[in-house]
Formats: structure tokens, C-alpha cells, sequence
């Protein structure tokens, strides 16, 4: 075998073995996963110049993570940008009516909390979701929720928090990584975000520790809107 064949091989091997490593270095360890990883950053970056700040904030996780992921809700494609930011699997919450039947296999394989709305149209008062939700967190998992219940209009203006969030973060004794979002496009419905290009920034406060203490829900729930409110200056609906 001559050198210019020994170093093509050498180099094939090298390439497919770095492929395979970034394809596999994801929190499922599973390859498809990693490429679906590979292609939500890639759009993130490229269809909607996604700016990160306060990385530093992301903090590690061990074999017990119990996290909640809490993010205000701005558009659809919300979760798809927070998930391009971190580095480990989120699982989130969704209102059930936003989760086309034709993609349940998609939802299934993501492995979303279905959440019923309300009468009055704002998610999270599910009783069923929110038990998957912390047994999830119980055992050690991460749970992406919007505490908002819904999409906030107008933009830059933050809705009411869900009570049913300050319970959730108690009973499981979670910690909470506060991620603002802003910036993403608006459209006619929360799927049109998807396709429109936008200059869009998330904001990573830091990890906001279990409650001590007989510290009641109403007043954790009072308490991260107040976190929101202070940190983004936005005018806010309270209830």
C-alpha cells in the first residue's frame, strides 16, 4: 500500500471518528439526537443570529440535576432556541391544544409534558402534567416551563405567573435557571416564528437555589416574577 493511500485512509478514519464523537456527545449518547442538536443550532445561529449572554450562569449537571428551566414565553420557537443554549436535554411543558396530531410521534420522542389549557385559554392548571412534571424533577431530570401560561402581548410585557410554578419548584426543591428571551419574530400564530428570521437574544441569570425554609408557593411564584420584573425593567400584568 503506497503513503497517499495510507494517509487518505488514515485521514477517512480520523474525520468519521470525529463525526461519530460529535454526533455522540450528547446527553441521550444517542446519534440522531446529536444530529437533531447539531441542526436546531445551526438554524438558531443562522435564521435567527441567536445571541447568548451569560453563559457562565449554565450550571453543570451531575446525575441529579433536578432543574427548572424557566423562560418567559415570547413565540413558538421559544424552546427550540433555549435548547440550541444548553447543554444538556430539556424537557418541557406544552400546552396540548400547540402539539399538531400529526407530529406525535415527534412529541412522543421528545418526551414534552402535555399541558390542558385552562377556560380561560392560559396553560397550567393540569393536575395530571404537573405530577409527570415532578416526578421527572424528583428523579433528577430537567424541566423547561414558561411561567407565563402563554405568549406575551404585547412584546416585552410580561403576563402573570401560573401559581401552579411556585408549587412545583417547592414540592420537587429544585433549583430554577432564570433564561430571558427576547427578540423573536412575531407572527399571526406561535408556529410562524419558525420561519421568520429574527435577531434574537436570550439572557442567563443565576441558578436561583431550592427554597428553605416553609417558604409557601404563592410567595416563590411572587418572588421569580419579581426576578423577571427587576431584570428586564419590562412593564408587567400582574394579577
Amino acid at each position: 500500500m503506497d503513503w497517499p493511500t495510507v494517509i487518505l485512509i488514515a485521514g477517512a478514519w480520523l474525520l468519521w471518528a470525529l463525526v461519530a464523537h460529535a454526533l455522540m456527545n450528547n446527553p441521550r449518547r444517542d446519534a440522531v439526537y446529536g444530529l437533531g442538536l447539531v441542526v436546531v443550532r445551526a438554524y438558531a445561529r443562522l435564521m435567527h443570529r441567536l445571541e447568548i449572554r451569560g453563559t457562565q450562569n449554565i450550571p453543570s449537571i451531575g446525575n441529579s440535576a433536578s432543574l427548572v428551566v424557566m423562560v418567559n414565553h415570547t413565540a413558538g420557537v421559544d424552546p427550540v432556541l433555549v435548547q440550541a443554549a444548553c447543554p444538556f436535554e430539556v424537557r418541557w411543558m406544552m400546552a396540548k391544544d400547540m402539539m399538531l396530531p400529526a407530529l406525535n410521534g415527534w412529541w412522543k420522542w421528545l418526551e414534552v409534558i402535555p399541558v390542558e389549557r385552562a377556560a380561560d385559554g392560559v396553560a397550567g392548571s393540569d393536575p395530571t402534567a404537573a405530577r409527570e412534571a415532578l416526578r421527572h424533577l424528583q428523579a433528577g431530570g430537567i424541566v423547561g416551563v414558561f411561567p407565563e401560561g402563554g405568549i406575551e402581548r404585547p412584546p416585552r410585557t410580561l403576563r402573570p405567573f401560573m401559581p401552579g410554578v411556585g408549587l412545583l419548584v417547592k414540592r420537587a426543591r429544585a433549583r430554577v435557571l432564570p433564561i430571558i428571551i427576547e427578540g423573536t419574530p412575531l407572527g399571526e400564530s406561535a408556529w410562524d416564528s419558525l420561519l421568520k428570521r429574527s435577531h434574537s437574544r436570550l439572557t442567563i441569570l443565576p441558578v436561583v437555589e431550592p427554597p428553605a425554609g416553609k417558604r409557601g408557593a404563592e410567595d416563590l411564584t411572587r418572588d421569580l416574577f419579581d426576578l423577571y420584573a427587576r431584570s428586564t425593567g419590562w412593564p408587567t400584568r400582574r394579577p
